[in-house]
């Protein structure tokens, strides 16, 4: 019954029309202010600047924790400058980077040829952070690279980017302190992204995937969590919550899809992994893959993959509120709620899983049941659209939680080169703590505006303070707007 009423005072908000097209390009234009490295001359967020150039110079022996220099054989210092910022601080965290890519890459996989003008930005946007990847992947034998950033430092300080004068830590993990988990991620996306460049740069596809293949081997042969070798530098921030298991999962299904080597669902089959969670996100990877794989079920007609159809279904009927399955909750003003903190990223990244698979259902007029609910593809797009519609603005709040969308969006988000003034309009530097007053503890809005940028979002109550010290509601992260590319193309495409 309670359902019931949410849904109802939802609809009563209205039927709001978006410009799908505008909310796509400008959620593509995101990633261009969270780049590190030296920025490429048609960089189109000019208050942005080059950050973090020597970023690898530095490695941090986690388990001496001593300092030293890692050089290459030609030695030369090893280079990971690149790849993006995950949220708005200053530190390269490898693991929600990878999940970013992927979901990036899937979705331009998926929707590129309804992206238009966009499919362009968004291939350079994976490139920016596979680029990285590579560095990381083949900068120092039996070392995969998986951050750049003493996180504990970078978070006592409110400063820009261009700024950076905290320790520039690098972590990695190798045979004796394992990340099967990062490692898997990282894997995923390098497979996902050789598909995006297949046609378009072979050369480049191909140097992905055998980096894919060489990196998933490493995450399955030396199995452990990157949380238990790199401590502090995870956790509490990036945390691997779910364990290892899950991004060998997704892995494998990525190299199934890129390589078609059947070895991958073998492997698949022998981890023993049949949870069907109720969330999707940069920790929980189970239902992505099990759409992922439902796509040869649905589409293709391979009855092997007829149980991962099954698993995404089930998926499908855990989220869906009118189903008797449902163990998801839902605001009033119909937003699905997940958990307190940064809830629109589950918002984004189910909705992606959940317009994908309506993809693949519409092309077979495929239609399944959730106890009597008969669910169709169209059942999935209503509801997708809802979400959709619900962040760019149609609301209890009338408010655009992608900033820089329509006239009424956040103003305050807690990100440091956003909140602080650029250095076109303050040259000299600003330290570690020098950006806490009076550029944190301000009512100002940000001077800088971070295009594209979709924030935690509101609280169980639909309401949205708009404070830059609310970190957990105001704070933007790439694997927000990596999810809702796709449905974002798909309703821009869809007529309705």
């Amino acid at each position: 019954m309670k359902v019931c009423v949410c849904l109802i005072l939802f609809f009563s908000l209205g039927t709001a029309q978006f410009d799908y097209r505008d909310a796509l390009e400008k959620s593509i234009l995101f990633f261009e202010g969270q780049r590190s490295g030296k920025l490429p001359p048609n960089q189109r967020l000019s208050w942005r600047g080059n950050s973090g150039l020597q970023d690898g110079s530095l490695a941090k022996d986690k388990f001496t924790m001593s300092i030293i220099i890692i050089q290459l054989r030609e030695r030369k210092q090893v280079d990971l400058s690149g790849g993006y910022y995950d949220a708005g601080d200053n530190v390269k965290f490898n693991f929600p980077m990878a999940y970013t890519t992927t979901m990036l890459s899937w979705n331009t996989l998926e929707y590129g040829k309804r992206m238009g003008a966009q499919l362009q930005h968004a291939r350079a946007a994976i490139r920016w952070a596979t680029d990285y990847f590579l560095k990381c992947a083949n900068a120092a034998p039996n070392k995969l690279f998986v951050g750049v950033g003493d996180p504990n430092a970078d978070h006592k300080c409110w400063e820009r980017p261009e700024d950076m004068d905290t320790i520039r830590s690098v972590y990695y993990v190798s045979p004796s302190n394992p990340g099967s988990d990062v490692a898997g991620e990282m894997a995923a996306a390098l497979a996902a992204a050789s598909l995006v460049f297949r046609s378009v740069d072979p050369v480049y596809s191909k140097k992905l995937l055998g980096n894919a293949v060489k990196v998933f081997r490493f995450a399955v042969q030396y199995r452990g969590s990157y949380s238990d070798s790199l401590g502090s530098a995870a956790c509490p921030f990036y945390c691997s919550y779910s364990g290892y298991k899950d991004e060998l999962y997704w892995g494998a299904a990525w190299l199934l899809r890129a390589t078609n080597d059947i070895s991958y669902l073998n492997l698949i089959n022998t981890l023993g992994a049949n949870d069907v969670p109720d969330l999707f996100s940069w920790d929980n990877k189970y239902a992505g893959a099990h759409v992922l794989m439902s796509r040869r079920s649905v589409v293709g007609n391979d009855n092997r993959f007829d149980s991962f159809k099954q698993r995404a279904e089930d998926f499908v009927c855990k989220v869906l509120p009118n189903s008797p399955y449902t163990s998801t909750q839902y605001t009033k003003g119909g937003l699905l709620y997940k958990l307190p903190e940064e809830n629109l990223q589950y918002v984004t990244s189910i909705t992606s899983l959940l317009t994908t698979y309506a993809k693949y259902m519409a092309t077979k007029k495929h239609t399944f049941n959730c106890g009597s609910l008969v669910v169709t593809e169209k059942t999935i797009r209503n509801f997708a659209k809802r979400q959709v519609d619900y962040i760019l603005g149609n609301n209890p709040m009338k408010m655009s939680y992608m900033v820089g969308y329509g006239s009424n969006y956040p103003r305050r988000i807690h990100h440091r080169g956003s909140s602080l003034p650029s250095l076109a309009m303050h040259p000299q530097s600003f330290g570690c703590e020098a950006g806490f007053q009076p550029f944190y503890y301000t009512a100002n809005p940000n001077p800088n505006i971070l295009v594209g940028a979709i924030i935690g979002g509101p609280n169980q109550n639909d309401f949205f303070p708009d404070e830059r010290t609310d970190y957990s509601h105001s704070e933007p992260a790439t694997y927000i707007n990596a999810a809702i590319v796709g449905p974002l193309a798909y309703f821009d495409s869809s007529k309705h």
